[in-house]
């Protein structure tokens, strides 16, 4: 049986990684990963040598990289996780995340010449911005999107939907909540509390702490995006990838103090310049109906991690 070619942009982050180590048990999948190493890490790929999956270093927004990697290859499914994340580090580059915009282009232009037969993007719960309401539901939640990062995510979407109309290319887009695991960077406030408690030391939180967030662990978010894949759900559609469980940033840090038994403090920073959301929660019955049961909780999760004995808090 002749396997399906998937190649997959930023495989080299926290998700993308995850994805190709899930596709690559499969005998039915041959994975390219293309990463140009920024936010990603050689690290994160699969230690199996068992010849379907190959690593490309390049960069989604150079035309060059991209082209030679898909006029090169058939391909019949393409995932563009590629993006620059944090957010601290796309607040001090605007101007760089404004350059994925040359990505999507880049991907789009190239996957309805080349006979992909869908383009699964990773979007984001950024591209809600501050929730008029909550939860935010991906039909008639205002899309209100301020920075860069999520004015870019949302621009994507709305080229996957033109090229759908125009030309006839399939996507999904899954927009993603704060989703962690064992390999996510320390950029994100749930790898950075366990570094922080695990060594003892401080852990900081910006303004009262009293922002709620929702947070997906990895195994969830992969289970839900591989059975799209395979059962062809979320076709031209949007779904929210995340978790209901609500916990504020200051309980978040206590949860994490009590579980890795730490002696670290709490210090408190002044609040973020903007970016930072004061609620977040998706609406994730779309995608508890596809994954068919309940979801793992923060508490497990985070136990999860921790008891992984090849746990790496990444730097990136």
């Amino acid at each position: 049986m002749k396997k399906e070619k998937i190649l997959i942009s930023g495989g080299a982050g926290n998700i993308g990684s995850a994805l190709v180590d899930r596709l690559i048990r499969s005998d039915k999948y041959e994975v390219v990963i293309l990463d140009n190493l920024l936010t990603g890490s050689m690290r994160k790929l699969p230690n199996d040598l068992k010849g379907n999956w190959s690593f490309i270093k390049g960069d989604v927004n150079k035309k060059s990289d991209i082209s030679e990697v898909m006029l090169s290859n058939q391909f019949d499914y393409v995932y563009h996780y590629a993006a620059m994340v944090g957010v601290q580090r796309t607040q001090e580059n605007p101007v760089a995340v404004l350059r994925d915009i040359d990505g999507i282009k880049n991907i789009l232009d190239l996957s309805k010449n080349t006979g992909v037969k869908r383009v699964i993007y990773s979007s984001s719960s950024e591209v809600y911005g501050e929730p008029v309401h909550v939860p935010q539901n991906e039909i008639d939640t205002p899309l209100n999107s301020r920075v860069p990062y999520a004015v870019v995510k949302n621009v994507g979407e709305s080229f996957l939907r033109s090229y759908q109309q125009e030309f006839g290319l399939n996507y999904s887009i899954y927009r993603f909540f704060n989703t962690y695991g064992p390999r996510q960077s320390r950029d994100f406030v749930v790898s950075k509390f366990i570094a922080s408690a695990l060594k003892n030391e401080m852990i900081s939180i910006y303004g009262e702490g009293r922002q709620t967030r929702t947070f997906c662990y990895i195994d969830d978010n992969i289970d839900t995006t591989i059975k799209c894949l395979e059962e062809d759900l979320m076709v031209n559609d949007v779904v929210n990838i995340g978790s209901s469980e609500v916990i504020t940033i200051l309980d978040l840090a206590k949860l994490i103090i009590e579980l890795t038994n730490s002696k670290s403090e709490i210090s408190f920073l002044p609040p973020l310049k903007d970016g930072d959301m004061n609620r977040r929660q998706p609406d994730n019955s779309k995608m508890k109906n596809i994954l068919g049961r309940e979801l793992i909780s923060l508490r497990q999760g985070i136990l999860k991690m921790l008891e992984l004995p090849e746990m790496i808090l990444y730097d990136n």
